[in-house]
């Protein structure tokens, strides 16, 4: 006899994700997601069961939340209590980060298949959020407990920045070269998630961007030359993608309302990029020079002028990208949860902490202005997306079958 738990569940994807030829161009762009309303009825499942579609995409929402800590760290206009509410954010994190290692752990426990998760199609491809959230807690360290290190302080996020710097440079190269063997993408199909692999590296630059100021010399310009040389990385990679990604878009049209939120991802690399240029530049030590110069102070200036210049050049595409994902999203909403949501919030983290990181450092009230705007709107979409979040759990929208990264496009 059929199960009609699974009946249910699984509905068959092939009609939806491949239209007849005769179908119009613009139909494969418009066409619901592949769960959205195809399961009319559902059935109540145990948590256990749930547990099972616990994916790797949930660690968006602590990279998010780290994010925000971060955000209201960087604040231009401060108010008083400001840094209280940074903190209880940073520490609401960890309980959230904690919360969710836990039951990836008990998912994995009682269901297995670690290993089949990494080298999914899709939910592999979410696994350096994971790396992304450490980044933010990372960061916030210095950001909330680093006014007055004590040395053993700083000696212990030097080795979390080595350490950090490993692991994902690791993530990079390991995951890219498995996808590139083991799994055919359609690149008319492409979407931003293809950049992840190679975003958790970029945020190195970041990091050494916040923690280098307050390191000792003899460990602040080996930072920021791996932090560079890491940003870069990342962003090459990134900008790499980006072609196949515009290519899609002039090819293929806009992804089904669904995928949209997904498109802020671009979002992220220029806007990260951008503020660690400028924080490497004013985090080096006082007595850098180039090759062998005596005016350190001119090549400090020289450094930072560079820096301010090109965080201007990726700022404007960055801004780009968020327009087109915006106006993407505005005119075909989502109508069904779905953990890319979450896009709208980090990568648009990393845009206003660089529009702040700038007008600090063009002495820019405007800007300024702009950023602390950017800031209440960062903060109203962070509640939208997590009461959302929250629902979509209760309403069984998420963690159930069929509906969750672990599932094939």
């Amino acid at each position: 006899m059929s199960n009609p738990i699974l009946l249910g569940a699984y509905p068959n994807h092939s009609q939806e994700l491949h239209p007849p030829p005769s179908a119009p161009a613009s139909s494969h762009s418009d066409m619901p997601f592949m769960n959205s309303e195809k399961c009319e009825k559902q059935y109540p499942l145990s948590f256990r069961e749930r547990l099972r579609h616990f994916t790797w995409a949930w660690y968006t929402l602590t990279m998010s939340a780290g994010g925000l800590a971060l955000l209201i760290a960087n604040q231009p206009n401060k108010f008083k209590g400001y840094r209280e509410i940074g903190l209880a954010i940073y520490l609401f994190n960890l309980v959230l980060f904690s919360l969710v290692c836990s039951l990836m752990a008990a998912r994995f426990i009682l269901h297995g298949g670690a290993l089949n998760s990494l080298r999914h199609e899709r939910e592999g491809l979410f696994f350096p959020t994971f790396w992304l959230s450490v980044a933010t807690i990372i960061t916030g360290l210095e950001k909330y407990f680093g006014d007055n290190p004590a040395p053993s302080f700083t000696t212990t996020l030097e080795v979390l920045f080595w350490i950090y710097c490993f692991c994902t440079f690791t993530v990079a190269v390991v995951q890219y070269s498995f996808v590139f063997t083991s799994h055919t993408y359609r690149l008319q199909a492409m979407m931003p998630s293809w950049i992840l692999p190679a975003f958790p590296i970029m945020l190195s630059g970041t990091i050494a961007s916040v923690i280098s100021s307050r390191q000792p010399e003899r460990a602040a310009i080996p930072i920021v030359t791996a932090g560079m040389t890491f940003q870069g990385l990342g962003f090459c990679i990134s900008f790499m993608m980006y072609s196949h990604y515009i290519g899609r878009l002039m090819e293929s049209g806009l992804p089904c309302r669904e995928h949209r939120p997904a498109m802020f991802i671009c979002v992220g690399p220029p806007a990260f990029t951008a503020l660690a240029l400028v924080g490497m530049a004013q985090g080096l030590p006082e007595t850098f020079s180039v090759m062998g110069s005596e005016d350190t102070a001119a090549d400090g200036r020289m450094l930072e002028i560079l820096a301010l210049a090109a965080g201007a050049f990726l700022w404007a595409l960055s801004f780009w990208f968020f327009c087109v994902a915006a106006i993407a999203v505005i005119r075909s909403p989502p109508k069904n949860f779905h953990l890319s949501w979450w896009a709208m919030v980090f990568p648009n983290t990393g845009f206003t902490i660089a529009t702040i990181t700038l007008g600090n450092a063009f002495d820019s009230a405007a800007i300024r202005g702009v950023g602390s705007a950017m800031t209440i709107c960062i903060v109203c979409m962070f509640i939208f997306v997590f009461v959302n979040h929250g629902l979509a759990v209760y309403r069984q929208d998420i963690m159930y079958p069929g509906k969750d990264e672990d599932t094939s496009d």
